[in-house]
């Protein structure tokens, strides 16, 4: 008897414990942290190294990154450089061999894509330039389908016992995704032909996919902030070529969108650049949304 309450306790214990998640995953942008959600639901644990509130670029290698990478099964990121003052360390230092470069547990988003402005040179005196291409893909949402495809075979690589569960999610979230696009696509037709100013050149697959056109950048390299005199032969500029919005994302300095918008009277428009830069922009789904919205609502201005 004694042996049959001892069991029944055991199991009562096992059935209250909370269910543990397959695979820990390392996310270093907030945009592939909620893909992989999408993708891995309840098998997966997601941690995000960066906030929608950050640059991703300019991201310091805390021992608590160190730590979560160091129990990480996997590392989603972006590539394509975007992470290399700060990712290459974290991994070095966790000392982890799951996610070490080339390893199944090491997934850069960038290799499943076709990726823009490839530079033909490398020069650093030019700024911040991606050997690889622009890696700011997330800025097209159709950027995430071949993305999550790869994730998804990726995390049933890693995870074989819930491989149709990944498949099964990646299924309905490319269908989910291919009617959002249609509709975002739709709601978007004002802003083909557009002119716009950026602070940083980081929109190219947004401007691909929704028509817009960049007249310049604010920084006068990538990755430079601009002075008052960099800003003024902006203003020189759009005399010429004038536009019709200045846009920034959420995480940069609103000073120099701020003089433009006043000196060139246009509307400077913010927009989250990822998931979590706007209260709005809580998933992947909304990020598009409140994207979308803000730019529509800048061009009424």
């Amino acid at each position: 008897m004694k042996n049959i309450l001892i069991g029944a306790a055991l199991l009562g214990l096992a059935a209250a414990s909370p269910a543990y998640a397959n695979l820990s995953v390392f996310a270093c942008e907030p945009e592939w942290g909620a893909l992989s959600s999408e993708i891995g639901g309840d098998k997966v644990s997601v941690y995000n190294a960066t906030t929608g509130a950050q640059d991703p670029h300019q991201i310091q290698a805390r021992p608590s990154l160190i730590a979560r990478a160091r129990a990480a099964d996997i590392t989603v990121c972006d590539g394509a450089e975007l992470e290399i003052g700060w990712l290459p360390m974290i991994i070095q230092q966790a000392d982890n061999a799951n996610i070490q470069p080339g390893q199944p547990g090491n997934f850069e988003t960038t290799r499943f894509v076709h990726l823009l402005e490839q530079p033909t040179s490398l020069d650093r005196a030019q700024g911040d330039i991606h050997a690889a291409g622009n890696p700011h893909i997330q800025t097209d949402p159709r950027m995430t389908i071949p993305v999550a495809k790869a994730l998804a075979q990726r995390f049933a690589q890693l995870d074989p016992a819930n491989a149709a569960y990944y498949q099964n999610r990646e299924a309905d979230f490319e269908k989910r995704m291919t009617a959002a696009i249609a509709r975002w696509t739709a709601e978007a037709a004002p802003l083909r032909g557009v002119p716009i100013v950026v602070q940083h050149h980081a929109w190219i697959y947004m401007e691909v996919w929704l028509g817009l056109k960049e007249v310049t950048p604010l920084e006068p390299k990538p990755g430079v902030p601009p002075s008052t005199g960099d800003l003024v032969q902006v203003l020189q500029k759009l005399q010429a070529q004038p536009a019709k919005l200045a846009i920034r994302a959420a995480y940069e300095d609103d000073r120099p969108t701020d003089f433009i918008s006043e000196h060139a009277n246009i509307p400077a428009v913010v927009l989250p650049f990822t998931v979590g830069g706007t209260d709005q922009a809580r998933d992947l789904f909304s990020l598009y949304d409140d994207t979308i919205n803000r730019l529509l609502a800048g061009l009424k201005k």
